[in-house]
């Protein structure tokens, strides 16, 4: 159905190819996870079946792609519209209209498709995504994750037969991402839909996949074969998989069911290791030892008091009450539209409170200056390219110095840290999405805020870019600055939150350690809990400290 041969791109200004070697083909009815760390050129390989590379992108593609027949060199995007549906990183670019169920209608509107047809088709779709209570809504109030599901939505009410999706789970809960999953695998197995989608997130499609083509390191020739096959010499892996190869198990284990199959004997190892020993040595942030740094000011500490939020009618917010303490890192999470970006927002005085109070340190954000509050809290979006406004990553640099008062190369110096091999005169949007996303929590680290929010910080991360992000994360939280992400990232909340706070319909419905929340969550569990319970062990760090403790 897909089929690439010896595929290279090279974009305009660019000296070598940012994709090269690509060479392998995707059946009918085959769901294909392109896989690699962030920046080797997934989107490219993506946007060459699409049509996007190059006829919107500009460069130049040397070799051949053909889906369903056609050459994508001489098909433009609108010649293969009713045969590929493609979901980009960024849902917002896809939409071209303002309510929900507008949007599931105008692809099929496009082709000529019958009403009738047309009317059961998003029926259809409202009920295989959950999407059926937000028909109505605008698509401008709507959550991250809600706007995801109704941009997938999008390109499968024309029925396409073939899909192409940029890290569709994203900006979706576990639950959502599962069931959106479990839609993709009806459609390989019932439809004969042919899938190809990237997704860091191994844990969360690894099982789904046929097979996997993974792309080690930028320029390199894919390596293709069956999951299994490709996880024993991947670069990137899930923690399932990392913990096989700690235990030394073979075959490396892909699922949670496999692997608590093979755990007996690593569970009785762990069975004497005392309470807490095996996080001591490699997680200093120790869930269960960890307290927030204690200082004589609450410089860094916010709190919020009955804080409620009513947007377009609707209560984001109810009645939350919330201390954040100096080097305190807290995971916000719960469902798409549970109010997480929300409660964000209003610490950072993006959005006043409908009633009750907020304090980030002494000053009441909507209230205060952006150039004074800038200095007591920083937001690092879901959107990073809302941060980012110049035209290389120096100016965005030398920018952020200036706004913060900082020392001329600060920024550059948190950019190197974290984007290792970035030169400063790269445009911005020519990085990938985890690593504009790194950019710009450079820019808002720079002005060294007390309190630091992070809405979805690992969305487009690979696993080595996030333990850059963790340790940074750390190293921040032990000088004492208080951190908040909202994540859908279980296993980011496992390696480096002290505590909790559990989201429903804007209230709190959770908040305690983080051991305490997760473990006793099946949606928000991370994988080692799934596979090591009863014992009570988060991550794969965590476990390998206490087998060194262990002997």
């Amino acid at each position: 159905m897909i089929r690439f041969e010896d595929v290279s791109v090279t974009y305009d200004g660019a000296a070598e190819p940012t994709v090269q070697g690509i060479d392998f083909e995707v059946p009918e009815g085959e769901l294909v996870l392109l896989a690699g760390p962030s920046g080797v050129g997934k989107s490219t390989v993506l946007g060459a079946v699409s049509g996007l590379v190059p006829h919107f992108t500009g460069g130049t593609l040397r070799g051949r792609v053909t889906v369903a027949g056609r050459d994508t060199r001489t098909h433009k995007p609108r010649e293969l519209a009713d045969v590929v549906g493609t979901v980009g990183q960024d849902p917002l670019s896809h939409f071209v209209t303002d309510a929900v169920e507008d949007e599931l209608a105008y692809g099929m509107e496009s082709l000529g498709l019958a009403p009738d047809v047309m009317r059961r088709r998003v029926e259809e779709t409202l009920d295989l995504l959950g999407l059926a209570d937000l028909r109505h809504r605008p698509i401008a109030t709507l959550s991250g994750g809600q706007r995801q599901r109704v941009a997938i939505g999008s390109v499968l009410t024309p029925h396409p037969s073939v899909l192409v999706l940029d890290e569709p789970t994203s900006a979706l809960d576990p639950a959502a991402a599962e069931e959106v999953l479990a839609v993709l695998q009806r459609l390989v197995h019932d439809l004969g839909t042919t899938v190809l989608l990237a997704e860091h997130r191994l844990e969360r499609v690894i099982q789904y996949a046929d097979r996997i083509a993974l792309l080690p390191a930028p320029g390199a020739p894919p390596v293709v074969g069956t999951p299994a096959e490709v996880m024993a010499v991947s670069p990137v892996y899930p923690p399932v998989v990392a913990l096989g190869r700690l235990a030394g198990w073979t075959p490396l284990p892909l699922t949670v069911r496999d692997a608590r199959r093979k755990a007996g004997d690593l569970r009785q190892q762990l069975k004497y290791v005392p309470e807490g020993r095996g996080e001591l040595r490699d997680q200093p942030h120790s869930t269960r030892t960890r307290k927030p740094v204690a200082q004589p000011t609450p410089v860094g500490a916010a709190e919020l008091h009955a804080l409620s939020v009513i947007r377009a009618r609707i209560t984001a917010l109810r009645h939350i009450d919330l201390t954040i303490a100096p080097g305190e890192t807290i995971a916000l999470m719960g469902r798409n539209g549970a109010g997480k970006s929300t409660l964000l927002n209003s610490l950072v005085g993006l959005v006043t409170p409908t009633s009750g109070t907020v304090r980030v340190g002494d000053a009441i954000p909507h209230r205060t200056r952006p150039k004074d509050l800038v200095r007591k809290v920083g937001l690092v979006p879901q959107e990073p390219r809302d941060l980012l406004y110049a035209d290389t990553v120096a100016a965005e640099c030398a920018a952020a110095d200036q706004d913060a008062d900082a020392e001329p190369g600060t920024c550059r110096a948190l950019v190197s840290e974290l984007l290792p091999g970035v030169t400063g005169d790269t445009h911005p949007r020519d990085l990938s999405e985890g690593q504009r996303l790194a950019l710009a929590l450079a820019v808002v680290l720079t002005a060294r805020p007390p309190l630091l929010l992070l809405d979805e910080p690992t969305r487009g991360l690979d696993y080595a870019a996030k333990a850059r992000l963790v340790a940074v994360l750390r190293t921040l939280a032990a000088e004492g600055h208080a951190i908040v992400l909202a994540t859908h990232d279980v296993e980011l909340a496992a390696e480096i939150a002290h505590r909790v706070v559990l989201l429903a319909d804007g209230e709190v419905i959770a908040d305690g350690p983080t051991a305490d929340v997760v473990v006793s969550s099946p949606s928000f569990a991370p994988q080692v809990t799934k596979i090591l319970a009863p014992q009570h062990w988060l991550t794969v760090s965590q476990v390998r400290a206490a087998l060194d403790e262990a002997g």
